[in-house]
Formats: structure tokens, C-alpha cells, sequence
């Protein structure tokens, strides 16, 4: 059994993973200052007693007694709405949230896994997209404050490596779904699946033939865990490359829903990427690791979750869906 400390422990991925390392039998102390997390999400384990969680925020000192195995550092603002709100705390927390991340493993002579993301391809001009390519991102861009807070967390990430032979690994993640995700974060299955259920419109922007690639949360999981079970010290693209418009994406939802909801059209938003799709050839033969879940079983095991969230929901703004 290990001691894992997981930063943004409170989130829609940290949460799952807290769960499968205590079914698992490992100890947990969770991280999060609970801006864009929710403290629900670790009902089935707050109060187990191998975790524990902190509410602090990972751009500060972290200080954390006794050995440590593993730190891992999911913490960010993942979403179009939250570090469209909180640029600055966007940065910080890729940028200083890693390198007290990094400083808390050097420290506990642990070993170190960092949350990257599919964003550091950014407008890609290769597709699909592999570990290899260096990606197509504008540092000066209106998604730069996350893109680039994942790109410098990349290089603190290597740096230390190579400076201080820690043991790291790099998991660059692409679209994940499923229960625990928030109505109102602005990423485009949630908000098709509130609008469907409340027989709100669709809303797709531009003609809806950009592209992505769902991978749901329990496959993205297993990716995790293979990750930090192999010796790969490279990134590792971690997604499904089942590529899908996001027209059909509406259609399917509407689809599992039942829904009779219409789709209508908006602007895009500005330097939306076309298209995303994963290479993970590195992930099978490195890691023996590829999602198993399609995009309608996946859809379909999550609709109850998020049929229980807009039951409950009181007031959520609606928001168009891009591609995020």
C-alpha cells in the first residue's frame, strides 16, 4: 500500500481517482481549495480513514507529515468557464501549483504524475495528434492562460527530472466525460445533457463539424493507474480516439436523452480548435493501456447521474456548447 497525496482531490477526475486508490488500499490525502471542486464528490470516502483532505490552495507552500509514495497533481481549471473566470488562478496553479507539487515530491523523495492536457496541441496541423508533435498554441491566445499553464508546467516538469532524477510521469488527457462533472462548467456534453433534459435547444457552435474525442472518466482512470505503473517518463497521450463532429454529438445525446430538444447554431468562439484526436499508439505499447467504453455505453451509464443534477439544479445560466 502506498500514501498518495492528490491535488484537486474535490474535482470530476480527482475525485474518481481518490476512490479507486482507497478501493485499492492505498492511503489518500486529497488537496483542493474547492473554487471549481465539490466537496459531494468525495462522499464515499470522506470518511474512510485512509483519507484525509485539505482545503488549500497548491500555489502556496504545501506542507504534508510523513512519507509520501506518490504526489499527484491534478489541480487546475480544467473548463472554458472557470479559467475563462480565473485566468490568474489558471496560471498560478500551473505554474507555481507545480512547482510546490514538484518541491513536496523532491522533498518525500516520491514519485511525481502531472494532469496535462490534449490543449498543449493546441490548434493542431497534424492529425491525430502524437506525443511528438509540439502543438499549435498562441501564447497571447483568449485559451492561453491554460494552454500555456500546462506547457510550463511540462518544461518545470522535465527540468526537474533531469536536475534532480525524480521519477515523474506526464499523462496529456483529452476529452473525458462522466458523472461528477458540473451543468454549469461550459464543456459540451454536460451542457447537452442539461439542455437535453430540460427540452432546452442545442446549442452548437458554428455548423458543429469540429471534431473531438470522448473518453469516458472510468477508462481515463485505468489510463492513470497503468501510467503510474509503467517506467514511461515521456508524455502519454491518455484519451479515446473515437473521433466524433460535435453535430453528431448533439444528435447521440438527444438520442439517450429522448430528448425533443431542436439544435441550433451560434458563432464560433474565437481560435476553437477544429479538430482533436489522440495518437495513443505510445499508451498501447508502453503502457497495454486503450478505453474500452464507447461513446453510447458511456453516454448512457452517465445519463442517470446527470437526469439526478438537473432535477436539482435551481438556477444554471445557459450557456452555447463549443468543443471543450
Amino acid at each position: 500500500m502506498s500514501r498518495v497525496v492528490v491535488t484537486g482531490a474535490s474535482g470530476f477526475l480527482g475525485s474518481h481517482l481518490c476512490d479507486r486508490l482507497v478501493a485499492d488500499g492505498h492511503s489518500v490525502v486529497g488537496i483542493d481549495n474547492m473554487v471549481s471542486g465539490r466537496g459531494e464528490n468525495l462522499e464515499e470516502i470522506f470518511y474512510h480513514d485512509r483519507f484525509t483532505l485539505h482545503r488549500h490552495d497548491v500555489s502556496e507552500f504545501i506542507h504534508i507529515g510523513g512519507a509520501v509514495d506518490w504526489v499527484i497533481h491534478l489541480a487546475s481549471l480544467a473548463s472554458p468557464m472557470f479559467y475563462s473566470e480565473h485566468p490568474i488562478k489558471t496560471l498560478k496553479v500551473g505554474a507555481l501549483g507545480t512547482h510546490k507539487t514538484l518541491g513536496l515530491a523532491k522533498e518525500k523523495d516520491a514519485s511525481f504524475l502531472f494532469a496535462s492536457t490534449s490543449e498543449v496541441y493546441g490548434s493542431p496541423d497534424v492529425h491525430p495528434q502524437p506525443e511528438s508533435y509540439r502543438g499549435n498554441v498562441d501564447p497571447f491566445g483568449p485559451r492561453s492562460c491554460y494552454d500555456e499553464s500546462k506547457r510550463y508546467a511540462e518544461a518545470m516538469i522535465r527540468a526537474y527530472r533531469d536536475k534532480h532524477d525524480m521519477d515523474i510521469r506526464i499523462a496529456r488527457i483529452f476529452n473525458t466525460y462522466g458523472p461528477r462533472m458540473r451543468l454549469d462548467d461550459g464543456r459540451v456534453i454536460p451542457n447537452f445533457m442539461r439542455q437535453a433534459l430540460t427540452e432546452a435547444p442545442l446549442t452548437v457552435y458554428g455548423d458543429g463539424s469540429q471534431t473531438r474525442s470522448f473518453c469516458h472518466v472510468d477508462d481515463l482512470i485505468e489510463g492513470l493507474l497503468a501510467l503510474m505503473a509503467s517506467d514511461v517518463d515521456d508524455p502519454v497521450n491518455i484519451g479515446n480516439p473515437d473521433e466524433r463532429t460535435i453535430l453528431e454529438l448533439a444528435e447521440v445525446i438527444r438520442d439517450v436523452t429522448g430528448s425533443s430538444s431542436p439544435i441550433t447554431h451560434e458563432d464560433l468562439p474565437p481560435q476553437d480548435p477544429p479538430i482533436r484526436r489522440p495518437d495513443i499508439s505510445r499508451a498501447r505499447s508502453r503502457l497495454g493501456w486503450e478505453p474500452e467504453i464507447d461513446l453510447l455505453q458511456g453516454l448512457e451509464g452517465s445519463l442517470p447521474y446527470f437526469e439526478d443534477e438537473v432535477a436539482s439544479m435551481v438556477s444554471i445560466p445557459h450557456e452555447p456548447s463549443g468543443g471543450k
